[in-house]
C-alpha cells in the first residue's frame, strides 16, 4: 500500500497545536466564500484537516451542514472548543464514505500527503462526494517535494502533477486551478495552487 501520511508531520502538529494556531491569521480561507456560492443552502460539507476550526465556524454560520475532521487529536480538540461540537479525529486514508457529501474541502491539508499516495486519497474524496458534488483544496507548489525546516512533509505538486493525480482519482466534469503567491503561516511565503473540481453526475 502506498504511503498515505507522514507520521513526523502529524507529530509536529500534535506537539505544536497551540503555538501553531496562535500565529495563524484570523481570516477565513480566501477561496471559501466564492466556493460556497456554488452550493445550495444547507449543503453537507466534509472538511478534511480543519485545524482550529475557523473555516468550519464560517461555514456553519452560513447555514451549511458541516462535518469538521482532523487527523491530529490535539487539533481536533482545539476545534471542538471553538465550535462547541464534536470534531472527528480521522486521517485521510480512513475516509470510507460513499456519495455522502455535497462537497469536500481541504485547506492546506492534502499538501502533506506523500505524492505517491495522493491519487488514492483523492479517489477516496471522489467516492465520498455525491454525484454532481464539489471539491476544493489548496497545495503549496514550486520546488521539490520533501520536508521544511520544521520537519513537515510537503508534496508540492506542479499544476500538471496535480491535474494528473486528480484525473487518476475519478471522473471530474470540471477542474479549475488558480495559482497564487501567499504568505505562509509558519515560514516563508510560497506559491500555491487552489483546485476546484466537480464530480460528474
Amino acid at each position: 500500500m502506498v504511503d498515505a501520511f507522514d507520521p513526523d508531520t502529524l507529530a509536529f502538529y500534535a506537539a505544536e497545536a497551540s503555538a501553531y494556531l496562535g500565529i495563524r491569521p484570523p481570516n477565513v480561507w480566501h477561496a471559501l466564500p466564492e466556493f460556497l456560492e456554488r452550493l445550495q443552502n444547507g449543503a453537507s460539507i466534509l472538511e478534511l484537516g480543519c485545524g482550529g476550526g475557523a473555516d468550519a465556524e464560517y461555514m456553519i454560520a452560513a447555514g451549511f451542514e458541516v462535518e469538521p475532521t482532523d487527523g491530529v487529536p490535539e487539533m481536533a480538540a482545539r476545534a471542538e472548543a471553538r465550535l462547541d461540537r464534536p470534531v472527528r479525529v480521522m486521517r485521510f486514508d480512513e475516509l470510507d464514505a460513499v456519495s455522502r457529501y455535497d462537497a469536500v474541502i481541504a485547506n492546506a491539508s492534502l499538501l502533506h500527503v506523500p505524492l505517491s499516495g495522493l491519487p488514492d486519497i483523492l479517489a477516496r474524496i471522489h467516492r465520498a462526494i455525491k454525484p454532481g458534488g464539489w471539491h476544493l483544496a489548496s497545495y503549496k507548489t514550486g520546488g521539490a517535494k520533501g520536508f521544511d525546516e520544521h520537519g513537515r512533509y510537503y508534496n508540492r505538486p506542479s499544476a500538471e502533477q496535480a491535474e494528473a493525480c486528480y484525473r487518476a482519482a475519478g471522473n471530474w466534469v470540471s477542474y479549475e486551478v488558480e495559482e497564487s503567491f501567499e504568505p505562509g503561516y509558519v515560514g516563508k511565503p510560497s506559491a500555491w495552487l487552489t483546485i476546484t473540481a466537480r464530480k460528474a453526475c
